[in-house]
């Protein structure tokens, strides 16, 4: 598979995070969210694997590993976790469709993986099964947790809701015709969440402005909104966005992986027909910047988990035996969330909504501002 350009720039980046604490999953996972994708799938032996202590392998969810996103964002830290050092080599299988999960799973326990990253919402039966099954194998899941945590599983979870809120709250305060949209992939706790967060902060930011900000696509309260059915098809998140745009709305809020291409192409055709930029958008997950540099002068911001580092801990936990599995979650106190830089909108946002940004990362953290949810956290 070959290395595009960003995917260079997420490994470059990836590299130089810091772990402070690399044997519990519930050590900080900052969210200088980027993507990466890039070598080795499972059976491309190498020099390297073989003189390797620890071997992880990770099994990608069906948006693959070029999906800009989660499965991106997981294979990077996977790649600084072997950049890391401590004789570790990483591998990945993909899975085409949810059918791969559990033979994906059993390949690599066959392959006596240290640690098998599982990547996303929908692999959490197949991967408790598996570490069930197998109690002495090691096993990370992005995007999921156990009620009981499971001790030989690093679940991996990030608590969107509070960025997201931020996300929604700068979008009111950006937004010229009173108009903002999100939709998701699939409507799936992970996906939601976001959405969730999202649609609270415009109502925050409404009672904190007296204004009437209208969010297309999700209500918090009902748990309805609009969803194109997968993470892979752009074409259905370009004509989505494009009946949000044509209904008035002028930041969209893609959470859908690989299909938020597919928002931007429609951000960008409505803008080159106005003749200005006057719809924009946020990315998820990762630095859109970084991830779809192509899009960078849409994307005001990216509500960001740090999905990158969470990986790198578990996997290098595994590789100095300070694995302990249970849940973590990320969040704007401990870094594991966070809104991107503004990059090309650094200027334009105005100073005033900057501060109260920071005011509501602070409330947040305190507990005087809530960010309610109606996705497992």
């Amino acid at each position: 598979m070959k290395h595009s350009a960003w995917a260079t720039a997420a490994l470059a980046v990836s590299a130089t995070v810091v772990i402070a604490a690399c044997g519990s999953s519930h050590s900080s996972a900052g969210a200088s969210g980027t993507s990466a994708s890039s070598s080795a799938p499972a059976g491309s032996g190498t020099s390297a694997a073989a003189a390797a202590k620890t071997l992880g392998c990770m099994v990608t969810d069906t948006g693959g590993i070029d999906d800009r996103s989660f499965n991106a964002s997981s294979w990077a830290g996977m790649q600084a976790a072997q950049a890391a050092g401590s004789g570790i080599s990483v591998k990945y299988l993909q899975s085409t469709t949810q059918a791969d999960y559990v033979p994906n799973i059993n390949t690599f326990i066959g392959q006596k993986c240290s640690i098998i990253v599982t990547v996303g919402f929908l692999m959490g039966d197949a991967t408790q099964a598996a570490a069930k099954a197998h109690p002495s194998q090691k096993f990370a899941i992005v995007d999921f947790s156990y009620t009981p945590p499971l001790t030989n599983v690093d679940a991996l979870l990030f608590n969107t809701a509070q960025d997201g809120f931020q996300g929604g709250y700068l979008a009111a305060g950006m937004t010229k015709t009173g108009k903002v949209a999100t939709f998701g992939g699939q409507k799936l706790p992970t996906v939601t969440i976001y959405m969730d967060g999202f649609y609270d902060g415009v109502q925050y930011y409404n009672s904190k402005h007296g204004t009437h900000v209208q969010v297309l696509g999700w209500n918090e309260k009902t748990q309805n909104g609009s969803f194109t059915g997968d993470f892979t098809n752009q074409t259905k998140g370009q004509t989505l966005t494009q009946t949000f745009i044509s209904e008035g709305a002028d930041i969209i809020f893609p959470v859908a992986g690989n299909v938020g291409l597919g928002a931007a192409k429609a951000v960008q055709d409505a803008d080159n027909a106005a003749g200005s930029q006057k719809v924009n958008m946020m990315w998820v997950d990762t630095d859109g910047c970084v991830s779809a540099p192509q899009y960078c002068k849409y994307f005001i911001t990216s509500v960001q988990k740090g999905i990158i580092t969470a990986v790198k801990t578990a996997v290098v936990g595994a590789a100095t035996g300070n694995f302990k599995g249970g849940n973590y979650i990320g969040t704007l106190a401990n870094g594991g969330v966070a809104l991107a830089p503004f990059h090309q909108f650094a200027s334009q946002i105005p100073a005033s909504v900057q501060n109260e940004l920071n005011q509501i990362k602070a409330g947040i953290i305190s507990g005087s501002i809530q960010t309610p949810t109606k996705s497992p956290v």
